[in-house]
């Protein structure tokens, strides 16, 4: 049995209670293999699932994290598609945080050749998620001019490398004025807009006679009532995820969450015929219940043959909480990852 350090929560309530502790890992079963964990990629899923807002979270003592990297140290007897020392990227409902993980031999990928591990920890939750979204739920188009929030972040970035492979237009859009020209400098978006009290006029100053039609939709409140009154008939958003309900504290404000909660928008089905709009959303959580469909989507992502995703932000292993509480600001680039020493 190895001896790892793993990230425990004790339950879902507070980042606090999130604690480093050394564990037994048991050998591999005959269909898992061990991988010893050198890069960890941090999502909001994690600290959605951390405060127990998530509701996937699994009950009582959990491990967060979503998606690792690292090197293959140990096989089971029935895997034959993996070898000792293989490097490979992977997905984990939960388990992520830790020095060393076992994992269903499916559940992992080969690490592109020329890729780092800690490119290689940023690259499979947020891809598929940007990639299903655009794809199979938005049916993107050449032309089609993209809506795309938190246009900085490891979602964002993607989703544009995305578009652009097939021809479309981008708005990004970004709540720090300093991402502006980290967008200007490093991505290719045909248009950034900031965020402020003036989106709604900043939008439509930006689409002109554009149609918008497709919206990546992570934001909620104010601004997702917004793009969805500026959406073209024929259009779609897809909501996967809800950044106005994160918090920089450890705990959830359950007082302002409610706030926002009665105050959220409102859309009525009733109404989606006459306006011809789409309403969409998914949970990545999804696609790990359903394996072929993850590889199928990740074959043909991969043979986009992106550039790797831009890595913002490294901590130490040890320095986990500083990585959290820096995510949750939402002052970060890219993707953050958490490595782990040798």
């Amino acid at each position: 049995m190895i001896q790892r350090q793993v990230y425990r929560m004790p339950q879902a309530g507070s980042i606090n209670h999130l604690k480093l502790q050394t564990e037994a890992l048991a050998s591999p079963k005959a269909d898992e293999v061990c991988v010893a964990v050198k890069a960890i990629g941090l999502n909001f899923a994690d600290v959605f699932a951390m405060q127990g807002l998530y509701s996937a979270t699994p009950k009582g003592s959990f491990v967060p994290g979503l998606e690792y990297s690292g090197e293959i140290i140990a096989v089971g007897e029935a895997v034959t598609n993996w070898q000792v020392g293989d490097k490979v990227m992977g997905v984990t409902k939960f388990g992520g945080y830790a020095s060393h993980l076992n994992s269903h031999y499916r559940y992992v990928v080969p690490l592109p050749e020329g890729w780092s591990f800690a490119e290689g920890a940023g690259f499979l939750v947020q891809g598929l998620t940007a990639y299903y979204a655009l794809l199979d739920l938005g049916n993107l188009q050449p032309n089609t001019t993209v809506l795309i929030h938190s246009a900085a972040g490891g979602v964002g970035i993607l989703a544009n490398r995305i578009c652009k492979k097939v021809g479309a237009y981008t708005i990004g859009t970004v709540g720090q004025v300093d991402k502006v020209q980290f967008l200007k400098e490093k991505e290719n978006y045909d248009a950034i807009i900031f965020r402020d009290k003036n989106f709604l006029k900043k939008l439509k100053f930006t689409l002109g006679k554009r149609p918008l039609l497709l919206i990546m939709e992570c934001i909620g409140g104010k601004i997702l009532q917004q793009g969805w009154n500026t959406l073209a008939p024929m259009g779609r958003m897809v909501v996967y995820g809800n950044a106005s309900f994160s918090s920089h504290s450890a705990r959830p404000n359950y007082p302002q969450l409610f706030w926002k909660f009665l105050q959220r928008p409102k859309i009525d089905p009733l109404r989606l015929p006459t306006q011809n709009k789409s309403l969409m959303g998914f949970n990545l959580i999804y696609l790990y219940e359903q394996t072929d469909l993850m590889h199928q989507l990740l074959q043909k992502l991969q043979s986009l043959q992106l550039t790797p995703q831009h890595i913002g932000h490294v901590f130490d292993f040890n320095a986990m909480h500083q990585a959290i509480h820096l995510f949750q600001r939402g002052k970060t680039v890219g993707k953050v990852v958490v490595q782990v020493a040798e």
